[in-house]
């Protein structure tokens, strides 16, 4: 039940106010909802200022991908402009590491989500859930993308209204001092117990490695446009507002959340919000917490499942992966990507059915290194493509990012501090290993695809490599 015709192209079944609220929703993971804990630990109130300057970089990497998306349309993903500008085998390695990112990611949140089912149900084995959770989500990301934006537009609209309603609460407390927290809630507390850099400086900059980790998925725009109604009006739109998305939804919760309960009260392994909850007093908090990172993380898993489908057609009709993954089926959802995508997925659950305890850590470590490379390759391609249309090679963009391709620079640089920022830190240095390991096998493939005839696209009129690429 399939069609193989590559060109057939995918339904524009995302309507604008699910491409925005899956911007919305790129923007707020379990990397804030968890990760925040760990990181105030170590940073203090300057992980506010860390959550934020990593925003900024974020936000000059979507202008730069926004640029790229707008200056031509696109029938695949974003990995297309990297083949473009910095050639197919950079193309090639970026499809794959940016699919082998939301697998693990995918097989993270599996686990975050069976280990949220247990505050409730503590009976349910918890590989039980996670088998339960990627069935559903693998029939929801199959049925076609109007399906997907729906359950995915629902997921974010709790995320979000949870944030908003946690701000409003935490204003209320420190404005009218109700609540079991109403005696100590103070804007002091952002630097009366140690400075607002009580570790010093260099812890906090070692937290940007994790505060990173928060922020990948606000890519995910840029694989939407394919399937969007009306992406040069959605697009800009979606990017243009990630800065108050992140001022909202990360500096704002945090300022408020640490200015109600002080900052030596949190620790790793503890979602913050549940505990300022708890600390506030409100009845079932816990369980409310609970409930909305229990939907970050599906929400996460439903994304990955969508993309890495998309991703893999993309490498297939690139001629860089099976060309089997090309096909789409009669609902045009590249069903056959997805579910070799999901196969793998479900090596997360086999990881809680062995190991239970350690699953979560043994997956989230890549993910980070996986996305400083997808963004690497975003930025250069942009350099790249303002470079070709400043000699006139190429036209220019409906969307052009502000300065030029000098954000790109300064996004690169930052990107690269905070990879040696990995490889410093003993725990996050694992992540490096296995992504020189991947690098190893994508070069192996790489020769064994050129032996083979090469990475040809399957319709040569259709994706015959561009002008620019061949100069």
């Amino acid at each position: 039940m399939t069609s193989a015709a590559p060109e057939e192209g995918y339904e524009r079944g995302l309507g604008s106010r699910q491409v925005q609220m899956i911007a919305i929703g790129g923007a707020i993971g379990v990397g804030l909802f968890m990760g925040a804990g760990a990181n105030i630990a170590k940073a203090g109130p300057s992980i506010i200022l860390m959550y934020a300057l990593a925003g900024v970089v974020v936000f000059f990497i979507m202008r730069a991908l926004g640029e790229l998306l707008l200056y031509r349309r696109s029938t695949g993903s974003f990995a297309e402009y990297i083949r473009e500008f910095l050639g197919p085998f950079f193309g090639y390695v970026t499809g794959w590491t940016y699919w082998l990112l939301w697998v693990v990611t995918g097989m993270a949140e599996l686990t975050a989500a069976a280990i949220y089912i247990n505050f409730w149900f503590p009976s349910i084995p918890q590989w039980v859930s996670a088998l339960v959770f990627l069935v559903v989500l693998f029939g929801v990301n199959l049925i076609s993308v109007k399906v997907f934006g729906e359950v995915e537009f629902w997921f974010s609209m709790v995320k979000v209204t949870a944030i908003i309603g946690m701000i409003v609460i935490g204003l209320g407390v420190l404005t009218l001092g109700f609540s079991d927290a109403g005696d100590t809630a103070a804007a002091s507390n952002l630097w009366s117990h140690g400075g607002f850099f009580p570790n010093g400086i260099g812890d906090s900059l070692m937290t940007l490695q994790g505060v990173m980790f928060a922020y990948i998925a606000v890519e995910l725009v840029g694989v939407t446009a394919s399937e969007s109604e009306d992406p040069e009006k959605t697009l800009p739109k979606a990017i243009n507002t990630l800065p108050w998305r992140i001022i909202i939804f990360y500096v704002g919760a945090l300022t408020v959340l640490l200015a109600v309960v002080k900052w030596t009260e949190f620790s790793a392994g503890e979602s913050p919000f549940v505990h300022g909850f708890s600390k506030i007093g409100i009845p079932l908090a816990a369980g409310i917490v609970n409930f909305v990172v229990l939907t970050a993380a599906l929400s996460s898993c439903n994304s990955g499942m969508y993309s890495t489908g998309r991703m893999l057609r993309d490498l297939a009709t690139s001629g860089e992966g099976p060309r089997i993954f090309a096909r789409l089926n009669l609902r045009k959802s590249p069903a056959i990507g997805i579910t070799f995508s999901v196969l793998f997925m479900a090596i997360g659950v086999l990881l809680n059915y062995v190991v239970p305890e350690k699953a979560f850590t043994y997956v989230t470590s890549v993910s980070t290194a996986c996305g400083i490379w997808t963004w690497l390759m975003i930025l250069f391609a942009h350099i790249r493509y303002r470079r070709a249309f400043r000699a006139g090679r190429l036209p220019a963009s409906s969307f052009p990012a502000p300065g030029g391709s000098v954000f790109s620079w300064v996004a690169v640089v930052f990107l690269l501090f905070v990879t040696c920022l990995v490889a410093y830190d003993k725990d996050g240095r694992v992540s490096l290993y296995v992504g020189a390991g991947w690098a190893v096998c994508l070069v192996i493939g790489w020769y064994v695809l050129k032996a083979r005839g090469g990475a040809q696209p399957l319709d040569q009129s259709d994706a015959a490599e561009p002008e620019y690429a061949r100069r």
